[in-house]
């Protein structure tokens, strides 16, 4: 792990054993917000857990009220020029790195996942909610396209027709409905979540873990490949967006905490 990873890590990724399961807590409360910082240094992390004979399972979990309210806008960087070919949002590149992760994922979600955050909690391969818990691919409502590989990973996991409902219409759902849908696994009282998703991945951890992978990496075959193609054309789009009136618009709207009033242009 880099030294720079390292720091992010301790200031604001926190690392514990449970024997065979690795607990990765995202440590920016309240709402944790990501940015390229938290994001390569969750990645970076993922990496040194795939390197580790005795980590078997990951749980990824967050302090504070959210998993995660998705990215850091103050903090954006512009991501690529419109008109580079296969070019990719730095962000979403470290995004891949947590997808290519061998090891099985839990998520504990105990508060929102928005946007980017949704993206983040699809790295699991399972999610453990509660009632009061929101997701929401809100992009179309902020004025640009999705990203975090979501254009591959939602539709994969609760098919084409429920995503593009999310996607377009960027409504928040709550921990029940999402489990209803496909879009979570397990539901439990909030105080029980991370509980749950831990006794989840100590199960998983029971089973051999050559069989565990190989299974795993049958099941999501060329998935990071896919994601991969995705990034780069969600981000030349996401630049074009971002030059809009309409994204504009969308991030005054959210920091007003009214609805957006979207011209087209």
């Amino acid at each position: 792990m880099s030294e720079s990873a390292k720091e992010t890590a301790n200031a604001e990724i926190g690392v514990e054993k449970h024997g065979h399961v690795t607990l990765v807590e995202i440590k920016r409360p309240p709402h944790n917000f990501f940015d390229l910082d938290l994001v390569r240094g969750l990645a970076d992390i993922f990496e040194g857990l795939d390197a580790d004979h005795d980590c078997r399972a990951i749980v990824l979990a967050s302090q504070g009220t959210a998993f995660c309210a998705g990215a850091n806008f103050a903090n954006r960087r512009a991501p690529v020029a419109a008109d580079a070919p296969n070019a990719t949002n730095p962000l979403y590149f470290e995004a891949i790195r947590l997808f290519a992760c061998a090891k099985p994922v839990v998520a504990a979600v105990h508060g929102p996942a928005v946007g980017g955050g949704l993206g983040l909690s699809l790295v699991g391969d399972f999610r453990v909610t509660c009632p009061e818990a929101r997701f929401s691919a809100n992009f179309t409502r902020l004025g640009f396209h999705p990203g975090f590989g979501l254009s591959v990973t939602l539709p994969r996991l609760i098919g084409q027709q429920k995503a593009s409902m999310l996607m377009f219409t960027g409504r928040r759902i709550n921990g029940t409905d999402a489990v209803a849908i496909g879009l979570a696994d397990v539901l439990v009282a909030q105080s029980e979540v991370r509980a749950e998703a831990l006794r989840l991945a100590e199960e998983i951890a029971t089973s051999a873990p050559i069989a565990v992978q190989s299974t795993r990496a049958t099941l999501r075959r060329n998935l990071v490949d896919q994601i991969r193609d995705a990034v780069v054309h969600e981000s030349r789009e996401q630049q074009r967006h971002y030059e809009t009136q309409d994204f504009k618009e969308g991030i005054k709207a959210m920091a007003e905490r009214r609805t957006p009033q979207f011209q087209g242009r």
